[in-house]
């Protein structure tokens, strides 16, 4: 039977970008079945975004970006000229793939390609075009995708996945969930193995 792990990310998580190689790796070696969650910073939980943060926050938020990007070896931009960005319309694409029955395999890759696409490629992801691009590079139906992000249904999925967010306790993003347990940061992904490994 496999391990089910829930993914909780947002679509514009510089974290969740560096940290998908490390979690894929854990898929494949875990033969994990992933229930992708796009959501974003829940702050009824405690989350903070961004620009809400001091300015000390901020400039270290930046110094562990480009830590992580030496460590990980990950073109990163430490300022992509559409940063901050609004990631719902990248997370109802991502759902609507989901509800397509595409499978975990290529909802994940077009995650991860959002993200590749902001924080690579300084792309604004907020142009349907972009997003469309992204997801026909990938061999996806692109314009399928975009009629379908704002149907009632991909909505109430975005909305149902936030409110899930916040009943499990979630704050920030990305946060892995396994045997009801949360796993924040892309940091935290040792552990996570770890727990997959007992």
């Amino acid at each position: 039977m496999k391990k089910t792990v829930y993914y909780f990310h947002s679509l514009s998580s510089p974290w969740a970008y560096m940290g998908w190689p490390k979690f894929k790796s854990l898929i494949d070696k875990h033969n994990l079945h992933v229930i992708v969650r796009p959501t974003r910073i829940v702050p009824p939980n405690g989350g903070i975004p961004l620009l809400s943060r001091p300015d000390a926050r901020r400039h270290y938020h930046e110094v562990e970006l480009d830590r992580w990007r030496k460590r990980l070896n990950m073109p990163l931009v430490l300022r992509p000229k559409h940063y901050p960005t609004q990631n719902e319309f990248c997370a109802r694409m991502v759902i609507a793939a989901d509800q397509l029955g595409w499978g975990q395999d290529k909802v994940l890759a077009l995650s991860h390609a959002l993200l590749h696409t902001l924080w690579s490629e300084e792309k604004d992801v907020m142009d349907a075009a972009v997003r469309v691009a992204t997801a026909n590079a990938l061999g996806l139906d692109g314009a399928k995708l975009l009629s379908m992000q704002d149907t009632p249904d991909i909505m109430a999925a975005w909305k149902s996945s936030e409110q899930e967010a916040q009943a499990r306790g979630i704050f920030g993003t990305p946060t892995w969930v396994y045997d009801d347990v949360l796993f924040w940061g892309q940091d935290r992904l040792d552990f996570l193995d770890e727990a997959l490994s007992r």
